[in-house]
C-alpha cells in the first residue's frame, strides 16, 4: 500500500468526556478516507497516556502518538503526546515539550493547521470543559477550512458550545454523523 499525503488534515480537539466521542467518531469513520486525523486531548502532564492504544481498537487505521518531524500520512490517526504542544508544517509534526500553557493545545494545533492547510483543514471540537478550540476554529474558517462542534450528545458541552456560540462551527453533529459529512466535503473539493 503506497503512502500518500492526506487530502484533508482533520484536527480533533477534546477534553473531559471526549473519550466516548473519539470512539464513536472512529467507529463510524471509514479506514480509507485519504484524510489524516490528529487528536488533541487535554491530559495531565505527568500521565502515561494509553489513548492511542485504546483508540486503535476502534479503527482499522494506524493510531500513533505524534513525534517530532513525523510525516503525516493519509488514513492514519495521530494522538498528541502528554505535556506537549503540537503544531504542523509541511505535512509533518513539530512537538514542543513541556507544553506552553494549560488547556490551549487545541487552539495551538488548529491555528497551525489552518495556516498550513487552508481549505484542506478541518477542525472538530468534542466534549470538554472551557473554550479551547474556539480560537482555532476561527482561524480554520478564516483560511477557508471547515469546522464541526459536537451536538448536545457531548458529556461536557463547554468546548463545543463555545465554538458554536461564537459562530465558528459550520456543522453541529453527534460524532457518529461527522464522517458522512466529511466524505461530502472531500467529494466537493476538486482542487
Amino acid at each position: 500500500m503506497k503512502t500518500v499525503q492526506p487530502k484533508f488534515i482533520v484536527g480533533i480537539g477534546g477534553s473531559a468526556g471526549a473519550l466516548n466521542a473519539y470512539k464513536a467518531l472512529l467507529n463510524a469513520m471509514p479506514h480509507d478516507t485519504d484524510m489524516a486525523f490528529v487528536i488533541i486531548s487535554h491530559m495531565n502532564p505527568t500521565a502515561h497516556s494509553l489513548l492511542a492504544k485504546i483508540l486503535q481498537r476502534h479503527t482499522k487505521m494506524s493510531v500513533t502518538v505524534a513525534s517530532e518531524a513525523m510525516p503525516m500520512l493519509a488514513n492514519h490517526v495521530y494522538v498528541i503526546p502528554p505535556d506537549s504542544d503540537l503544531t504542523m508544517e509541511n505535512y509533518s509534526f513539530k512537538v514542543t515539550s513541556p507544553r506552553i500553557g494549560r488547556n490551549k493545545q487545541v487552539d495551538i494545533f488548529f491555528i497551525s493547521l489552518a495556516e498550513a492547510m487552508g481549505v484542506r483543514a478541518v477542525g472538530i471540537i468534542l466534549s470538554g470543559y472551557d473554550g479551547d478550540g474556539t480560537e482555532g476554529c476561527k482561524h480554520i474558517k478564516a483560511n477557508g477550512g471547515k469546522t464541526f462542534a459536537q451536538d448536545m450528545s457531548a458529556e461536557v458541552d463547554s468546548m463545543p458550545l463555545s465554538a458554536w456560540a461564537a459562530g465558528y462551527a459550520d456543522f453541529v453533529l453527534p460524532p457518529n454523523k461527522i464522517p458522512a459529512k466529511l466524505k461530502c466535503l472531500a467529494a466537493a473539493l476538486k482542487i
